[in-house]
């Protein structure tokens, strides 16, 4: 079964958004996509032929991701030789100032929450097919999703993170 370019390059606006909301970085994103894509060909052949190709690809993309994540990790942080780099002030700095606090409040959620997030409500997927993307059952993704709302709302609200205490 050969590879259809075209059915691969009208995933990639997808593949890019989803990687960009991962990484939060341009260059990171697009290194991210490429691996997915270069994956994805290399075993297009195990694929299933009536499967779902965003799902597909959705998955390998996220499992590059955690895979790199986790790497990190173990490797520690990674300190820019550069220096501090100059931000731009666009315009809309309210637009702005919002759209960094929700990105913010997206790293304190677990991974399985922000990923969950990310294909429903950037990815616009269905509960079914982020199912099928992430391997676990319907109602897990429903009850994440609804946890990840939940502690979303709570961050934004607050601005910190809420943790459970030891009460003696």
């Amino acid at each position: 079964m050969a590879v259809d370019d075209h059915i691969l390059e009208q995933q990639i606006p997808a593949l890019r958004r989803y990687a960009y909301a991962l990484t939060r970085d341009h260059d990171a994103a697009d290194d991210l996509v490429q691996d997915c894509l270069e994956r994805a060909l290399s075993r297009w052949l195990l694929r299933r032929s009536g499967g779902d190709l965003s799902a597909w690809l959705f998955a390998i993309l996220r499992n590059l991701y955690i895979d790199s994540y986790r790497t990190r990790q173990r490797r520690g942080v990674h300190a820019p030789i550069e220096g501090a780099l100059t931000v731009a002030v666009t315009t809309d700095q309210e637009g702005a100032l919002d759209a960094r606090d929700a990105l913010a409040a997206l790293d304190h959620l677990s991974e399985d929450q922000k990923t969950i997030l990310l294909l429903i409500g950037v990815e616009d997927l269905s509960y079914e097919e982020a199912s099928r993307v992430l391997g676990i059952p319907l109602g897990t993704v429903m009850s994440r999703l609804s946890r990840a709302r939940q502690r979303l709302r709570t961050v934004m609200e607050t601005g910190r993170s809420t943790f459970l205490r030891r009460v003696k």
